[in-house]
């Protein structure tokens, strides 16, 4: 009788790794280096190292473990193939086929900002919803969608890229993929200095902002200190994400957003300018969405990976 899961999330930087019983406890939690150089070709076979390692020290016979599920940064289609991981130095690569014979358990894969979805609706800020978008604003804007408690991957594992809908004609600048106007460029933590930069440009205002390095931690910390020129950034920066939620929700019509990532930190003030927005430019039948944080942390790519072992074994 299987007993314990592996939940595996492969940054750029480093892979976060988990031990799960079946009702979703971790029993334990690591990470190793992720060894990008050669096309990364070191990467599986040291996550399958660590794993079998880990087995050994805890004399975990493979009968006991149900799989192993895991969190990439690129496309994944429905055989476990990821086409194409930029962050890693990745083409196509068959992870499922090769962690399999590695480890000698069943192995899942998916896209990391899917999975996180499935994490945090499992254990996370999005609990007591099966049908939530998972939006992430970091460096850029990630998401992954949930609908009737499953995942929405799309033909070629690109489903849940709402980074990349295009919110704004005009705009000069390329997105990183290449694109014009997308929502990362205006909704990102990026995207929100990108912002502050014009709206410092095109006014005089005295602003704590001035003369300093500005990030989205000081643009929130100043709108929380009544600073105008900081609110006037945050309500472009609600308006345009306001919008693209509102197309999202009037598509999908989710229960609810979980908001995360390090734009997150803010807190609940977020969504003072968010939500206005939303309820201008949604279709009145979605408009019942509510916006909640996200609660998991870096952990979320774990737990999600874990609970695309789980929701195999059903």
């Amino acid at each position: 009788m299987a007993e314990y899961i592996f939940g595996v999330d492969v940054g750029g930087t480093s892979v976060k790794m988990g031990i799960f019983d079946v009702e979703g406890a971790v029993v334990d939690k690591w990470e190793i280096p992720t060894r990008t150089e050669n096309g990364g070709e070191n990467i599986l076979p040291d996550i399958a190292e660590s794993i079998n390692r880990q087995m050994e020290k805890e004399q975990y016979a493979k009968e006991k473990i149900a799989g192993i599920g895991i969190a990439v940064p690129g496309p994944v289609n429905e055989d476990g193939i990821v086409n194409k991981a930029v962050n890693l130095g990745w083409g196509v690569t068959p992870v499922k086929e090769i962690m399999e014979k590695l480890c000698g358990v069943p192995v899942q894969v998916g896209n990391d900002a899917n999975v996180a979805a499935l994490g945090e609706m499992w254990k996370g800020g999005g609990q007591g919803y099966t049908s939530l978008v998972l939006v992430t604003l970091g460096t850029g804007i990630g998401g992954g969608v949930i609908v009737d408690g499953r995942l929405v991957t799309g033909a070629d594992g690109a489903g849940g890229e709402i980074g990349h809908m295009h919110v704004m004609d005009g705009e000069e600048e390329s997105c990183n993929c290449g694109c014009k106007g997308c929502l990362e460029q205006y909704g990102s933590a990026t995207g929100i200095v990108r912002l502050a930069e014009k709206v410092l440009n095109r006014t005089q205002e005295p602003s704590v902002l001035r003369g300093t390095k500005v990030t989205a931690k000081a643009v929130f910390d100043a709108v929380k200190s009544g600073d105008k020129t900081a609110i006037t950034i945050a309500e472009e920066f609600g308006e345009i994400l306001g919008k693209g939620f509102a197309m999202i929700a009037s598509v999908l019509n989710p229960a609810a957003f979980v908001v995360g990532g390090g734009v997150s930190r803010a807190g609940e003030i977020l969504f003072e300018y968010i939500r206005p927005a939303f309820e201008r430019y949604v279709f009145p039948g979605a408009k019942n969405a509510k916006f909640v944080l996200a609660t998991l942390g870096n952990d979320a790519g774990i737990y999600g990976s874990a609970k695309l072992v789980l929701d195999k074994m059903v």
